[in-house]
């Protein structure tokens, strides 16, 4: 059976339980979120951007650790590029769908690129 113990979800579930080092995918996708949520609740844009520029900026620290200045700056160009995408789509999904849609986009991104690549690089050192 697939779920009993092989294939790629339980090997993915077992790095994600077993990790020595925070990942970032929950940060990098929630701060989209957050972000969004507090300049919404307050209406005080500009506030929103701090949230999103702390998100980011404790990503950015751990993947420059991790996995390298490359990636790192792969990774905070997505980041960018995806928050502005949001307020493009935003018509098309409506608000909350664009920022949910990034976000997921974020973290799965950020697993891949970052997490998953950092967690092997430690388990060899």
């Amino acid at each position: 059976m697939w779920l009993a113990g092989k294939g790629f979800a339980p090997a993915l579930r077992m790095t994600l339980l077993s990790t020595p080092q925070p990942m970032t995918w929950p940060v990098a996708s929630g701060s989209l979120v957050l972000g969004f949520a507090v300049a919404q609740a307050t209406g005080v844009r500009p506030l929103g951007g701090v949230v999103l520029a702390l998100g980011a900026g404790w990503c950015a620290l751990r993947w420059r650790r991790g996995v390298g200045m490359g990636r790192t700056g792969a990774l905070v160009g997505l980041y960018l590029a995806l928050f502005i995408l949001s307020h493009v789509i935003a018509d098309t999904l409506g608000t909350w769908g664009s920022v949910a849609f990034v976000a997921a986009l974020m973290g799965v991104a950020t697993l891949f690129v970052a997490d998953l690549p950092a967690q092997r690089a430690a388990a060899v050192s």
